[in-house]
């Protein structure tokens, strides 16, 4: 296994700059080069897609036995006994670079006390057919643009749901695979199959004429109470922004809204709670 790794001392060796400045630069660009930046280490590869950063030992677990291709992988020595099993799980090609901690906090240019980054490729992305093909059950998201609720819907969407719940975002969504969402996820966001609708709203006309039982979750009046809703088909529940919630747009596509029942005098619940609850409710788990 030692002959695997390949040392790093100096955090501007130019084999490590795809994890140099990860608080800064891959957050500006939005993490892939068809992001708001075009100052983004990709914008110029060719790389389809571009690459996402897994960050700790559980992320690239869910990494190596994705679909997703590994590039390499960036390990500070204080982790590497611990994590000597994954680390051999990683393909033969795949270079495995090492440094002391000082020096990942140099590339980095944050202290990242779970000292394990693998950088995974994205390839081409999944289009909406596919996933009104495969899925039996979908989670739809309108601009969700906090990455904390973004990556706690995959997570979700995997444990409540789990084989078979696809997840469709608007093109103002924020990135699932970008590096703090996939961390929340913990891991899931690389499983759980996911695409953007780039016909938005309008899209989602392609959702119900694949069978699927679209469902508004909306707090508002006349909105159905969860607990009364049962038997529905393919269902997939459609999420708004916390605040905002919903666009009239895709209410008015919709029609069928159902609500959390909660208690009078408080605020609607949190969208991460939201999409819990509803998943919990209305897809049955995978058998």
């Amino acid at each position: 296994m030692i002959g695997r790794f390949t040392p790093i001392h100096d955090p501007d060796d130019p084999r490590i700059a795809v994890y140099r400045n990860q608080k800064d630069a891959w957050l500006r660009a939005g993490h892939h080069p068809q992001g708001p930046g075009q100052d983004h280490p990709d914008a110029a590869t060719g790389i389809p897609g571009g690459r996402f950063m897994a960050e700790g030992a559980l992320v690239v677990e869910h990494l190596l036995r994705s679909d997703y291709a590994m590039e390499s992988v960036l390990v500070s020595e204080h982790r590497v006994e611990a994590l000597a099993g994954l680390l051999e799980r990683v393909h033969e090609g795949v270079p495995i670079f090492c440094c002391s901690r000082r020096v990942m906090e140099g590339i980095l240019g944050f202290d990242m006390h779970r000292g394990l980054l693998a950088c995974g490729l994205r390839g081409e992305p999944r289009k909406l057919a596919e996933l009104t093909r495969d899925c039996r059950a979908l989670i739809v998201l309108e601009d969700l643009t906090n990455h904390d609720n973004v990556g706690s819907v995959f997570r979700s969407a995997a444990v409540l749901g789990g084989a078979g719940v696809g997840v469709l975002l608007s093109p103002r969504c924020c990135d699932p695979l970008y590096r703090k969402s996939l961390r929340v996820s913990m891991g899931h966001a690389l499983t759980v199959p996911f695409a953007t609708v780039t016909d938005w709203p309008g899209g989602l006309a392609a959702v119900r004429d694949a069978g699927f039982t679209l469902l508004a979750l909306d707090p508002r009046d006349g909105a159905e109470p969860i607990d009364r809703v049962d038997g529905i088909d393919r269902p997939a529940l459609v999420f708004g922004a916390e605040g905002p919630g919903l666009s009239d747009k895709v209410r008015s596509l919709i029609g069928h809204s159902v609500m959390i029942p909660q208690a009078r005098g408080v605020d609607s619940l949190n969208i991460a709670v939201a999409a819990a609850v509803a998943i919990h409710r209305l897809i049955p788990p995978a058998g």
